[in-house]
């Protein structure tokens, strides 16, 4: 059946419509970043760039290192771009463009976020990496798909230990890809789950002039614990990545750079060099 064209967007140049790109312009292999300036830090490593197309918040690299074709791609903020991009993304791969149809054989992306992040335990020091095991949604981004309801014993635990009222937040806990993790298996790597959420001041637990309605959420967070598991982190983009990519078909893990400790109220002194660093990481393993 031929999706409308309110539904699937393609601009005058046959690019899709918030990403401005075309099929040809895309790698199956995409790091995934927030800020658009961060896109030619990454980008700067490749042997060649062959594509650089941007538009608002979304911008993109496509190139090879080491023979190796990949894409950078900047998201924006919050799970509400990953909702657009994602989509877009794998329309580029999985629709015929000339017949607005979804392609019978499907191709699976491979989503590396690499992105900056806040430690809650004090033992996760600033400007460590980490590797998400899991995202946990404070957001609702899965909650408007269908979908078989992730790990849910998980997500039941995390509500009841955190005491979340369900009118800021129905958690949803979806995994990393296992083989995607295990390529960058490494001892530098902390292991942890991350926590998503849809702001970075009271949602995390920050007040400037406003009090958080959730007071007392991080040490309740620091404590947390199922199966031996406990959260590690907060950001805002993770856990709709690892939604988004487990129903498409896609596999997806989020690399962290932890700027700042919330237990310990440290942030680091040298952020750019950190994120350099994992951006080197990242790449190293992809392109081993």
């Amino acid at each position: 059946m031929s999706l409308a064209a309110s539904e699937l967007i393609i601009n005058e140049d046959g690019s899709i419509y918030h990403l401005s790109l075309r099929p040809d312009q895309l790698a199956t292999t995409i790091i995934l970043v927030g800020d658009p300036e961060r896109v030619p830090e990454v980008s700067k490593y490749f042997d060649q760039i062959v594509h650089k197309v941007g538009r608002r918040e979304f911008h993109t690299h496509t190139g090879v290192l080491n023979g190796k074709h990949l894409s950078v791609v900047s998201t924006g903020i919050g799970t509400d771009n990953i909702d657009i991009v994602l989509n877009e993304l794998d329309a580029l791969v999985n629709v015929d463009f000339k017949t607005r149809t979804v392609q019978e054989h499907k191709t699976t992306l491979d989503f590396i976020r690499i992105g900056t992040s806040g430690s809650i335990q004090e033992h996760i020091s600033v400007d460590s990496f980490l590797i998400s095991k899991r995202g946990i949604g404070f957001d609702s981004l899965f909650h408007w798909y269908e979908n078989d309801g992730g790990d849910t014993a998980f997500a039941k635990a995390i509500q009841k230990q955190l005491h979340l009222s369900p009118q800021l937040s129905s958690p949803y806990v979806i995994p990393a890809s296992t083989s995607l993790a295990l390529q960058f298996k490494d001892p530098k790597l902390v292991e942890g789950n991350t926590v998503t959420n849809v702001g970075f001041y009271a949602p995390q637990g920050r007040k400037i002039r406003l009090q958080p309605s959730q007071l007392g959420l991080n040490d309740r967070m620091q404590k947390f614990i199922f199966d031996g598991d406990r959260i590690t982190n907060l950001e805002m983009e993770t856990a709709g990545i690892y939604a988004m990519s487990y129903l498409l078909g896609h596999r997806a893990v989020s690399l962290n750079a932890i700027l700042a400790n919330r237990a310990t109220g440290e942030f680091s002194n040298t952020p750019a060099t950190t994120v350099d660093q994992l951006i080197q990481f990242a790449l190293e393993k992809l392109c081993a």
